[in-house]
């Protein structure tokens, strides 16, 4: 039996230069956990068949919504659920985020 992989996200998350990068980091069981590194805001969309779990990381997270805005500091999490429309944005210069969601979610855009 070999050991477990060790994953280190804010190394990674240092190399990460484009304005969204996303990324699986690993899986578990049937949910993947991903790092998204953001310096420009995410586009309209949602998933109909997953809930989306957020962790900030690194800086400060706005996930806007039809009727508001929540606010995620560095060590906040919150959850959307499956099918309601969001986007994601840095409001800081850079944001760097864990999101956990099923590893077949389906991602639908939504034009605005």
């Amino acid at each position: 039996m070999t050991l477990p992989e060790i994953i280190e996200p804010a190394a990674i998350a240092r190399t990460l230069t484009a304005g969204y990068d996303n990324r699986a980091l690993a899986n578990v069981d049937d949910h993947v956990v991903r790092m998204s590194v953001m310096t420009a805001d995410y586009h309209w969309h949602h998933h109909p068949d997953s809930d989306e779990t957020f962790l900030v990381i690194d800086g400060r997270l706005g996930i806007d919504f039809d009727d508001g805005t929540i606010e995620l500091e560095e060590g906040q999490m919150a959850t959307i659920p499956a099918g309601r429309v969001h986007r994601t944005r840095p409001l800081t210069a850079r944001t760097v985020n864990l999101t956990f969601e099923r590893a077949d979610a389906a991602s639908v855009a939504v034009e605005r």
